[in-house]
């Protein structure tokens, strides 16, 4: 019988202090255990550098806690042969021993840190880069924290530095969305005359290379709402997802989000390429027609004036692409869309080669953050949440969960049905966050707060554990742990590390918990 260890509702979780003034202050980065924000270049969030198997990980203990600044956490974790590095909200990047969460230095910075930590190099120095997510880029010293350059779009106002950015040929890829999705919350604002897209800066110095605009033709003015403010479109199109890159062909590939305003455009919710040397578009194709959403559609009942209309139904690529290859030798370009989709197309022509639906979809259903792969099983592997939201029904019902897909035809393997707490709680429930896989393993974690370990063959639970509870932290800071979103869990080694408290939807429960579970002694 199948071991299963489970850490109980509301408990307080004790982890002796560690004594941290024997600390040596310099991280060493021999050992990188991501390339970029899907772990490489591809987005497969496959962890080849792992020795968890679905054998050994009812051995998994918690070894530390560190309470973080934020209670909503959106950085994505480095980790190193002994340092784990992670962006702390209005705090800064964090310099972690890995053995025993002691700081080792902290570079400062009271922005938003909400994309993973990478690694690169400028020469033989090793270096972060990292995103705020209203500031800009930054790149800083790998072993001490030192600051190196800023840069920020030079042309695009109110941008958003949406995602992960993506490293390769001493170029930085950004994602770009924008602050206006937000900002049309105020019935004052004309809203909206930004376009999403992506820009490149020269890794060694932080200068803008080239900018590729989703929305190509500039917003004009369209009439004004009962407010007497002036209405603008087309506008939208982020790039909510970090891009991925195929080396071979210079090829970039990403998918966009929906417009904010009307008329809108053929590049929302829509897959592209483009090339990664000149930023040129190479395809697109659209998935979803219409798509005019902000934030202010939140408020449909009381008739926003920036809620577009006809509204969309919001429907969007959030999640990063994935580049991978089926057992028959067949590339694909996989997306994950909202619309409780997932599509695969040729990568080099953007022409389909299968779609399934495997949720509802809507504002807050279908495939938020991203997707795993384990391509010598040949699976794909999409969460979904599958929450409706008032005001915009999601006709059928609720099957939140895990699906493995066959990443050849797109056929289901297995669901992993997701039993939820909130019937006795309020909470949202099912699967936002990204999975990661590993050998025979798939990682996850819920709305609701269970990180679970699943056989990643037939998805059979072999272990779960309850983030919902308060933590004693090794750095004696109030902690608790809550819902899992954004990033998801990292494995590394004989580690598994992830945040817990994601929580930007008002339903979910909020924390400050960075877990770090370690494989025990098979004799415990």
């Amino acid at each position: 019988m199948t071991r299963i260890l489970l850490i109980g509702l509301c408990m307080q979780v004790s982890i002796a202090t560690a004594d941290c003034t024997a600390t040596n202050s310099t991280p060493h980065v021999n050992t990188v255990y991501s390339q970029a924000w899907g772990l490489d270049l591809r987005n497969t969030r496959y962890q080849e550098h792992s020795v968890l198997t679905a054998r050994n990980v009812d051995r998994l203990r918690l070894k530390w806690v560190y309470g973080l600044n934020t209670i909503t956490p959106r950085s994505y974790p480095l980790v190193t042969e002994d340092t784990i590095f992670i962006g702390d909200a209005a705090r800064g990047v964090v310099a972690l021993d890995r053995e025993t969460g002691c700081e080792r230095w902290i570079y400062a910075h009271d922005g938003y840190i909400s994309s993973a930590i990478l690694h690169a190099k400028i020469a033989s120095r090793d270096i972060l880069v990292f995103n705020d997510r209203v500031r800009g880029v930054y790149a800083i010293d790998a072993k001490t924290g030192e600051f190196i350059w800023h840069a920020q779009l030079e042309e695009e106002p109110l941008p958003w530095y949406s995602a992960t950015p993506l490293i390769h040929n001493n170029r930085v890829y950004v994602p770009l969305a924008s602050q206006e999705v937000g900002l049309a919350i105020n019935p004052l604002y004309g809203c909206c005359t930004t376009s999403g897209g992506i820009a490149a800066f020269d890794l060694a110095t932080g200068q803008q290379l080239w900018h590729f605009r989703t929305i190509r033709e500039p917003a004009v003015a369209t009439g004004a709402h009962w407010f007497f403010v002036q209405e603008y479109g087309p506008s939208g199109a982020p790039v909510w997802g970090s891009p991925s890159f195929d080396p071979a062909h210079d090829l970039l590939y990403f998918g966009t989000g929906q417009n904010y305003s009307h008329p809108t455009t053929d590049t929302s919710d829509a897959l592209f390429a483009i090339d990664g040397t000149t930023g040129e578009p190479i395809w697109k194709r659209q998935f979803t027609s219409n798509d005019a959403y902000t934030a202010a559609c939140n408020l449909m009942a009381l008739n926003h004036p920036n809620c577009p209309k006809p509204t969309g139904p919001d429907v969007d690529f959030g999640a990063p692409t994935m580049l991978l290859e089926a057992h028959s030798g067949q590339r694909l370009l996989i997306g994950g869309q909202k619309s409780g989709e997932v599509h695969a197309v040729n990568p080099m022509t953007g022409d389909l080669v299968w779609t399934q639906r495997i949720g509802r979809g809507g504002i807050l259903g279908g495939v938020h953050w991203g997707l795993a792969a384990n391509e010598k099983l040949g699976l794909l592997f999409a969460p979904i949440s599958d929450k409706a939201v008032l005001d915009f029904p999601s006709p059928g019902d609720p099957a939140p969960g895990l699906y493995a897909m066959d990443i050849e035809t797109g056929k289901q393997r297995w669901h992993y049905a997701r039993l939820s707490r909130c019937k006795e709680t309020v909470c949202a429930y099912g699967l936002s966050a990204a999975p990661i896989a590993t050998n025979d393993i798939v990682v996850t974690g819920s709305m609701d707060g269970f990180l679970e370990i699943l056989n990643a063959k037939d998805g059979q639970r072999l272990w779960v554990y309850d983030a919902w509870q308060d933590f004693q932290a090794v750095n004696d800071k109030p902690t608790s742990g809550g819902a899992f979103g954004s990033h998801g869990p990292m494995v590394a080694d004989d580690l598994l590390i992830v945040t817990a408290g994601y929580g930007y939807v008002g339903e979910q429960r909020g924390g400050n918990a960075l877990l770090v579970f370690q494989l025990g002694d098979r004799h415990e």
